[in-house]
């Protein structure tokens, strides 16, 4: 089965071919590094994370650029309070969303341009669409003309009717009813050049507004034409949309042939969550409550499909943790299991191979990952039994790591986050097997209690003793 991307533009699923296969072009939408990213900022780079990795798990070559927004209004208030410039007042910020990502095991994008280090190429682009008729200045400032792209509003599926004219915009934050003629280049403020934030060019000193950046910077490292674009829904307009009208007024040529937008996360209560709101949790605090990564990460990357809402709770996110943790134990007797000479069971071997392609068709179908866990899960509970009856040999071990190895390609969830215990608590768990072998139950007891509390949690079976990472 081919690759099938729902695409906003189109409003339809379509198959996905690259322009120059095996090479894929694709641009997401990166932080605006002014605060901690909060978890729903993080699930729209986790996503950007599953698209990627499909994309490689199905044979290409993914140029990956995302966008690092170091100037905006917000940075400019925050800086000015700070009494720091942009650049100091971001940087701790942006140390912390790599930070945040890498826990997440987010695989770095391969280019990270921030603005503030592109504004040549910025006002390039500016220039253009002011050659072309498509911008224009007014005491400093540019706008783009949104009465010059007659198809503005295609990506959102918006009435042209309803839009404004004649209304312009001065600031980076927008509603759908004044957004007509837009901000390209905004004249610097008193102040502005002393927080860095103050560039000169051919309409005067200023700065960039935040839409043109994107054109920008696409096309500066992936050229003229995208195959994918992607993004948060609340993105789609209008900085997607400002983001069509600039580049193809600038080029005459498709800006981006998919785009790909993903929902919300909400809070407990169902609001979507926002700084602006106050509702926001950041992985840190997270982290803090002790939850594990992996079990945030699975949460965030397969608790809904990327197009629904999800809503972030405890429960879901102990059960999002129990869910790791079955397929990391399933994982680890399959790694384990010695092979039972002749015990194949060809009907059981068919099974999962078919497994396998059934979880391949779901996430080709527009990364259908939760249709594609319903499927995994099947196995494991089927496996198990098989397992457990000694009733699984070569061929079905092969075929069951060969389902896991695809599985852990898009979840990255088997190998736990400390895969090593520390030589300290090695000693302790070999502490407490001598224990049990001279009938020290107490000090047994002791120890196992102790490593609880630190957050491990040991089992006796008759392999041996397992552990596993609970909430300490």
């Amino acid at each position: 089965m081919s690759v099938r991307f729902s695409n906003t533009l189109s409003n339809r699923k379509e198959e996905f071919v690259a322009l120059e296969p095996p090479k894929v072009r694709l641009y997401t939408c990166g932080p605006t590094v002014w605060n901690y990213a909060h978890v729903g900022n993080l699930r729209g780079n986790l996503f950007y994370d599953l698209l990627k990795r499909h994309l490689e798990f199905s044979g290409y070559e993914v140029m990956h650029v995302m966008n690092i927004t170091d100037i905006d209004d917000r940075i400019l208030h925050e800086a000015y309070h700070a009494e720091q410039t942009i650049q100091e007042y971001t940087r701790g910020y942006e140390r912390a969303f790599f930070e945040d990502v890498k826990t997440l095991r987010f695989r770095p994008a391969t280019v990270y341009p921030r603005a503030t280090e592109h504004v040549g190429d910025i006002v390039r682009l500016i220039q253009g669409l002011i050659a072309s008729g498509h911008a224009y200045e007014v005491d400093g400032d540019v706008y783009y003309r949104v009465d010059s792209f007659p198809t503005y509003g295609r990506l959102a599926h918006l009435d042209r009717a309803g839009l404004k004219p004649g209304a312009r915009v001065a600031t980076d934050k927008y509603e759908k009813e004044s957004a007509t003629d837009f901000a390209l280049w905004k004249r610097a403020a008193p102040g502005d050049a002393a927080l860095g934030a103050a560039w000169d060019s051919p309409f005067g000193t200023g700065r960039p507004g935040w839409h043109i950046e994107c054109s920008a910077m696409s096309m500066r490292y992936l050229g003229e034409t995208l195959d994918v674009h992607a993004g948060g829904v609340d993105l789609m307009f209008p900085h997607h949309e400002n983001e069509i009208a600039q580049s193809e007024g600038f080029t005459g040529k498709p800006f981006s042939r998919f785009w790909l937008h993903n929902d919300h996360l909400s809070d407990a209560t169902g609001e979507k969550m926002s700084k602006s709101l106050g509702n926001i949790s950041t992985l840190r605090d997270l982290l803090a409550e002790g939850f594990d990564p992996l079990s945030i990460r699975f949460f965030l990357i397969a608790g809904a499909h990327y197009r629904t809402r999800l809503r972030l709770d405890a429960e879901a996110l102990h059960a999002a943790g129990e869910q790791v943790r079955r397929l990391q134990d399933f994982n680890d007797r399959v790694r384990r299991t010695v092979p039972s000479p002749g015990a194949d069971d060809a009907a059981f071997v068919e099974q999962v191979e078919a497994a396998r392609r059934a979880y391949r068709e779901a996430l080709d179908d527009d990364l259908n990952l939760p249709q594609g866990l319903g499927i995994l899960f099947d196995v494991v509970r089927d496996a198990n039994a098989q397992l457990d009856r000694g009733a699984v040999g070569p061929a079905g071990i092969a075929a069951l790591k060969a389902l896991l190895n695809d599985a852990d390609a898009h979840l990255d969830v088997l190998t736990p986050t400390d895969a090593v215990l520390d030589a300290e608590v090695e000693e302790q768990i070999a502490a407490r097997e001598s224990a049990r072998r001279g009938r020290d139950f107490a000090t047994a007891d002791r120890i196992r209690d102790e490593l609880r509390k630190r957050g491990i949690q040991l089992e006796d079976t008759a392999q041996g003793v397992r552990w596993r990472r609970i909430r300490a």
